[in-house]
């Protein structure tokens, strides 16, 4: 391992990275003040702890459960027991253990509480889905994390965490490559792959949801265990270009510049306030990528709707094409005319575009909707095998 600082990939993808991540909402945190987050000692330069402790502890003591018509907060022994069930089951294998934390992210852990002597399960949040504005979002770089032996270390480029949970990880390269016909983007891609097998640093990808490969020019996704052939490009189709533009390029405060570049070079903040000062930064697909799928409403989102675990397939995060057409869908279904009618619609998939996966999509999605969660779906099939292909696959 190495500690210099390579400034070509730090300028063109890291850093820019890194400030339309602190626009978007998160908050910087700098690699030192990240390792005591994580119990990380001056004698040990590395932990195998992933999680950001203070900040989920601090979420999990703002929570509230109602027993006999009063509202009681969590009691340390339970926030304890919440903290224990967090540790990743890396016995179970990543894909498993991915899937029990995902659980949990999704419909909370079930601890029990004692109130005057009377003994009550309860059921607690690790994000809310429902109110964003309660969750904490936060960023940071070089995050060294001790191998599942302990005998060497990985340092993935960006991490972002919800209520301290990492939940996306980031991998930047500089976008001129040494291979010829390849992007460095593969490369990125070679190393998050790496860094989930057995022996390297599963224990982080336990919690992750989305997996980002950047190269300052542009980025492709993909989740825990995605194979390298299905790492794929996003078109967004919600976010206008003016807003993309305006994303890019709004100023950052004096303490968010000071959090991101105190820790660096002074030459680094000088370059970087050049830069910025001479006019517009033009738009690349690294930065449509970031803000389409991380900032903090899109990431939440795709975790919770577009997320889904197969038997066969493993771990899938949707498509655009899904996303999109299914948001469609939903406003279709939600709209009613005069006369409280509703229009139909077709969605049209060609041969293994995964149409199957978006009807699991969509009735996800349905039964996360309150307001829609009271449906019913009829599958017609024109082939009988589809009936027990269908069936499976929901």
């Amino acid at each position: 391992m190495t500690n210099s600082i390579n400034f070509a990939e730090e300028f063109s993808s890291k850093i820019p990275a890194l400030t339309l991540l602190t626009t978007l909402g998160y908050e910087f945190i700098p690699p030192s003040e990240c390792g005591v987050m994580r119990n990380k000692t001056a004698s040990n330069k590395a932990t195998n702890q992933v999680v950001l402790l203070p900040i989920m502890r601090a979420f999990l003591a703002q929570q509230t459960f109602t027993f006999e018509g009063t509202a009681h907060h969590l009691s340390d022994s339970a926030i304890d027991k919440i903290m224990h069930e967090l540790n990743p089951a890396m016995n179970l294998g990543l894909q498993l253990a991915n899937e029990k934390l995902y659980n949990a992210m999704l419909y909370g852990v079930t601890v029990t509480e004692f109130i005057d002597g009377k003994k009550t399960a309860q059921t607690i949040s690790l994000i809310d889905w429902n109110n964003i504005d309660n969750n904490s979002f936060h960023v940071t770089e070089e995050f060294v994390v001790q191998n599942s032996e302990g005998t060497n270390s990985r340092k993935p480029d960006i991490v972002c965490f919800v209520n301290g949970l990492p939940l996306a990880v980031i991998e930047a390269k500089r976008p001129d490559s040494s291979r010829e016909g390849q992007s460095t983007n593969a490369q990125a891609v070679s190393q998050h792959i790496r860094n989930q097998k057995p022996k390297e640093i599963p224990h982080l990808f336990a919690y992750s949801q989305l997996l980002l490969a950047v190269n300052g020019n542009d980025g492709l996704y993909g989740t825990c265990k995605t194979p390298e052939k299905f790492w794929a490009k996003w078109v967004e189709e919600d976010i206008q270009e003016a807003e993309f533009n305006r994303l890019k390029n709004q100023r950052l405060s004096d303490e968010q510049l000071s959090r991101l570049f105190d820790h660096r070079p002074a030459s680094a903040k000088k370059e970087y306030l050049s830069l910025i000062n001479a006019g517009d930064l033009v738009i690349t697909d690294q930065d449509r990528l970031i803000i389409s799928l991380l900032q903090p409403e899109r990431l939440l989102e795709m975790t919770r709707m577009f997320t889904l675990f197969d038997k066969k397939a493993g771990k899938i995060v949707a498509r655009y094409q899904q996303v999109f057409g299914i948001k469609a869908l939903i406003e279709r279904i939600s709209t009613f005319d005069e006369r409280g009618s509703r229009e139909g619609g077709v969605i049209w998939h060609t041969t293994g575009s995964g149409k199957s996966f978006t009807m699991v999509f969509f009735s996800k999605a349905l039964i996360w909707l309150e307001a829609l969660a009271k449906c019913r779906i009829i599958v017609v099939t024109h082939r009988v095998d589809l009936e027990t292909q269908l069936s499976n696959t929901f």
